[in-house]
């Protein structure tokens, strides 16, 4: 399994994370839990982050350095979108999922993993994007691109509209 990472830094940093169908699974430990529309679910968590997972999401919440916080999420199925406010929140966090690492540069960005690739859409800011071993292609607004296990370089496109708006839906943006 591949990972992809993501150090959100800034004044305020957002994620959307979608991979496979199944149940939301989350540890919610130090979170509140809040029910959303359309069987969302919303975790609000000390520190300044905030993850909205979409109905059927299966992801783990980890705070590896012990300060109450969550700073890493493991993303096993559908999607959830992580909002961290680095005014509040030290460091940086940490998104794993299959084939890319995706090291943010910006505020708000999508990364879909399904049918064997990962594919990530830039909404605001810049992401830096590449796969564990490998270049990477920095990710403007609008722009994304889709990661497959290989060593072809990565193609950096523009996404259109219908595409972004499908995938940013499904969680309610």
């Amino acid at each position: 399994m591949g990972v992809v990472s993501a150090i959100l830094r800034g004044s305020a940093a957002a994620c959307l994370l979608v991979a496979l169908p199944g149940a939301v699974m989350a540890q919610t430990n130090g979170c509140t839990l809040q029910n959303g529309d359309g069987g969302r679910r919303i975790l609000r968590c000390p520190g300044g982050v905030t993850v909205t997972a979409e109905a059927g999401a299966g992801f783990n919440l980890n705070d590896r350095n012990g300060d109450g916080s969550p700073d890493s999420a493991s993303l096993r199925r559908k999607a959830i979108l992580v909002d961290v406010d680095s005014n509040r929140r030290a460091g940086g966090f940490q998104v794993v999922t299959p084939q890319a690492i995706a090291a943010v540069r910006g505020t708000q960005w999508a990364v879909d993993v399904g049918g064997g690739q990962t594919s990530v859409l830039v909404v605001r800011g810049a992401v830096a994007v590449r796969r564990p071993q490998g270049d990477a292609v920095v990710l403007r607004p609008g722009e994304g691109v889709d990661v497959r296990s290989g060593s072809a370089p990565l193609e950096v496109r523009r996404w259109p509209a219908a595409r972004a708006s499908a995938l940013l839906a499904r969680l309610g943006q």
